[in-house]
């Protein structure tokens, strides 16, 4: 069971405003000219990037009158891209403080810090009254928490009648062990990789409708299989890339994620929920 100090400790950089400041500049540009599509690389810490983001937000039907709850939101690259697309006012919770404080100096640059707020929270204890989001998401956080019937109770607690929850997490979705480390943990005790059966569960214990359901493995494997093709022939990694956050392991662990999901213990799943009237 992964203790909270663990996780936030696992994903603190301990420099991150100056590494995204000198991959700027290597991109010739300035936190005066820099923009959501070229942070996107580094911000949207999931399978999938950008394109896994827009396909996911897409089926909750979020719309500009929306107050959208980012669990787990990293440094708010999801929430930045929502708030940029839809008009939706956005309100992230992360338990890592390095990734708030940095996530909420980007949206100043970006000039989206009226419209996101970030906040460090624990998302099965999170500090606001019932019915507060119209919608709320997770992308890739569940397996850093161990209780996902508390989890699914405090979304729905915090969430309108007929509002939508989107989960996009890893899943274990055949037996066998993990090789570590990958993204989200170093070992095993810092991962809570459940099945969907479990998620489906909690959610429906909760109060919630379980409307849809889909296995990405066939998208997070061609996804890397592009993006190896992509670096392939490169002298190093990108100015911005999720090497930043992961550091010099960073190859270690996504390699190993790729061969986690290659042998079919692991694969991404996205869940769709919705809070009946």
């Amino acid at each position: 069971m992964p203790d909270k100090k663990l996780v936030a400790q696992h994903y603190t950089h301990g420099g991150l405003v100056d590494a995204l400041l000198s991959g700027i500049q290597q991109l010739g540009k300035s936190t005066q000219t820099v923009d959501i599509d070229d942070l996107a690389p580094v911000d949207e810490f999931h399978i999938g990037g950008r394109i896994a983001t827009e396909d996911f937000l897409e089926q909750l039907n979020i719309d500009a009158s929306h107050h959208v709850l980012d669990v787990g939101c990293g440094l708010g690259g999801a929430s930045r891209f929502a708030a940029d697309k839809y008009g939706c006012r956005i309100t992230g919770v992360d338990l890592t403080s390095e990734y708030v404080e940095t996530g909420n100096t980007i949206c100043s640059w970006l000039g989206l810090d009226e419209t996101v707020k970030l906040e460090q929270a624990d998302a099965t204890q999170l500090p606001y009254p019932s019915e507060t989001f119209d919608r709320a998401y997770m992308l890739h956080v569940g397996m850093n928490i161990a209780n996902k019937y508390s989890l699914a109770g405090e979304l729905h607690r915090v969430i309108r009648a007929e509002g939508k929850v989107g989960i996009y997490d890893v899943m274990q979705v055949n037996d066998g062990e993990l090789t570590y480390p990958v993204p989200w943990a170093a070992n095993s005790q810092g991962s809570s990789v459940s099945t969907p059966e479990t998620y489906t569960a909690a959610l429906k214990e909760a109060g919630f409708h379980v409307e849809v359901q889909r296995n990405r493995r066939e998208f997070a494997l061609e996804f890397f299989d592009q993006l190896q093709s992509r670096t392939a022939g490169s002298e190093g990694p990108p100015p911005l890339g999720l090497h930043i956050l992961m550091g010099s392991t960073a190859p270690e662990k996504i390699g190993n994620m790729i061969g986690n999901i290659s042998r079919g213990v692991i694969a991404p799943v996205e869940i769709i929920a919705r809070k009946p009237g």
